[in-house]
C-alpha cells in the first residue's frame, strides 16, 4: 500500500491495524487478510484438518509464480496424527522465546506441509519457497485457519521419518491449525528491539518496521 501524500489513507491504515489488535474489524478485504496471516505457533489440537483441505492449499500454491516456470517444489502432505507426531519432534519453535520449548499437549498443529525442492529440477529455486509458504498461509486464514512457516528444521531426523528420497532436499514446514492465541503487530521505534514478546496475558508482539523507515523515497 502506498499511503505517501496521503494522510487521510495514512490515517485509515493505523485505525484498521489498532481495531485488528482490539479484535474489532471483521476480515473482509485483502487487507485484512495480510494483516490476520501471522506467524501462529499455538493451536486447538482438538480442531482436525482433513487431507482434502490441504489439497485445496496445493490446488492454490502450484498456481503461483515461479522462477523460469521450472516449478521445483514437491511437497508432503500430513494431517494424520501418527505422521504429526513423528514431525513434530524434528522442528524448533520461536527462537526469540528462550524460556518457551514449544507448543505442548493439546495446542500443536494437527496439519504439516513439507516443501521440498526436486534438484533433479534445479536447486535454485530463487524464492518460490517464499511465495508458495505465503499463499498457502494467507489461502488458511481465510478458511478459519492459521500456521507457522518454519525453517529450524532437524532435517535429517525428518527425512528419516518421513523417508525422503535424497533427490529431494528439505526447505520448510508448514505447520497449520486453529490457532488458540492472539498475535499483534506493533511498531517499531527507531533502534528497537526486533525480537517479538509475549505479555502478562500470553499475548505475542510482533514488532515491525514502520513505513517511513521502509520507504527509501
Amino acid at each position: 500500500m502506498d499511503f505517501q501524500g496521503s494522510p487521510i489513507r495514512e490515517m485509515f491504515y493505523v485505525t484498521l491495524v489498532t481495531m485488528m489488535k482490539e479484535g474489532k474489524y471483521a476480515m473482509d478485504n485483502f487487507g485484512d487478510l495480510v494483516l490476520k496471516t501471522r506467524s501462529y505457533r499455538r493451536f486447538d489440537e482438538s480442531f482436525a484438518i482433513e487431507r482434502a483441505t490441504l489439497e485445496h492449499l496445493m490446488g492454490l500454491a502450484r498456481c503461483t509464480a515461479s522462477a523460469g516456470n521450472r516449478q521445483p517444489l514437491k511437497y508432503i502432505l500430513s494431517a494424520d496424527p501418527v505422521t504429526n507426531d513423528r514431525i513434530f519432534p524434528c522442528l524448533a519453535w520461536a527462537g526469540y522465546l528462550k524460556d518457551w520449548a514449544g507448543p505442548g499437549p493439546g495446542e500443536q498443529p494437527t496439519a504439516y506441509i513439507v516443501i521440498l525442492v526436486d534438484k533433479r529440477i534445479g536447486e535454485n529455486i530463487w524464492c518460490d519457497d517464499g511465495i508458495v509458504a505465503q499463499t498457502i498461509l494467507l489461502a488458511a486464514v481465510e478458511m478459519g485457519l492459521g500456521g507457522c512457516m518454519i525453517g529450524a528444521i532437524k532435517k535429517d531426523n525428518l527425512r528419516e521419518e518421513l523417508d525422503v528420497p535424497d533427490h529431494f532436499k528439505i526447505q520448510l514446514v508448514l505447520a497449520l491449525g486453529k490457532p488458540a492465541e492472539k498475535v499483534v503487530i506493533e511498531d517499531l521505534e527507531p533502534g528497537g528491539d526486533i525480537k517479538y514478546w509475549r505479555d502478562e496475558n500470553d499475548i505475542h508482539h510482533v514488532p515491525k518496521r514502520t513505513l517511513e523507515e521502509l520507504i527509501v523515497k
